[in-house]
């Protein structure tokens, strides 16, 4: 047994925490149109696709499939934005399944925002972030809904995961 994290690991802690909030937000669905302002987005639900879209379209980057332009995502319902993440678990998923798959290979990041030097990573390294910008994502959204008044019993610490013993 490796002493490492596991990318398969943090893709059953993602999955944990995305199940939490759909659920959670299933049961307040008002808690959707509760502003937030984080990435751009205008409320709750905005924030939620930009998680999970964000988690498909990495994906969709690693696999060498199409990217999903960001317009071509649904705004909703929670339903359709959750179809995101899962697809996004079932290209993750095949992807680590893979045995020819290469995770220290360098991937280049194609965006002008980033700086040339810092361009190139290893495919390793974009599948990690996928995964901690989803929980870093969670826990904003935890403290938001609870400053809101609406409080939750996420516990999106990875040391409550039984994705990890």
């Amino acid at each position: 047994m490796s002493v490492g994290v596991t990318l398969e690991e943090l893709l059953t802690w993602n999955d944990e925490s995305a199940h939490f909030w759909k659920a959670h937000l299933d049961a307040n669905p008002a808690l959707l149109q509760l502003p937030c302002d984080i990435g751009g987005t205008k409320n709750v639900q905005e924030f939620v696709r930009h998680i999970w879209g964000v988690e498909l379209r990495w994906g969709q980057r690693l696999a060498a499939l199409p990217v999903t332009a960001r317009e071509a995502m649904p705004a909703g319902p929670l339903e359709a934005l959750f179809f995101l993440h899962r697809e996004a678990q079932e290209i993750f998923r095949n992807l680590l399944a893979a045995p020819e798959a290469n995770w220290d290979e360098t991937y280049f990041l194609d965006f002008d925002w980033i700086p040339a030097e810092e361009r190139a990573v290893s495919r390793r390294k974009v599948a990690a972030h996928t995964f901690f910008h989803s929980q870093r994502h969670w826990a904003q959204l935890a403290t938001l809904v609870r400053t809101s008044g609406f409080p939750t019993k996420f516990r999106g610490d990875l040391l409550f995961s039984p994705a990890l013993r």
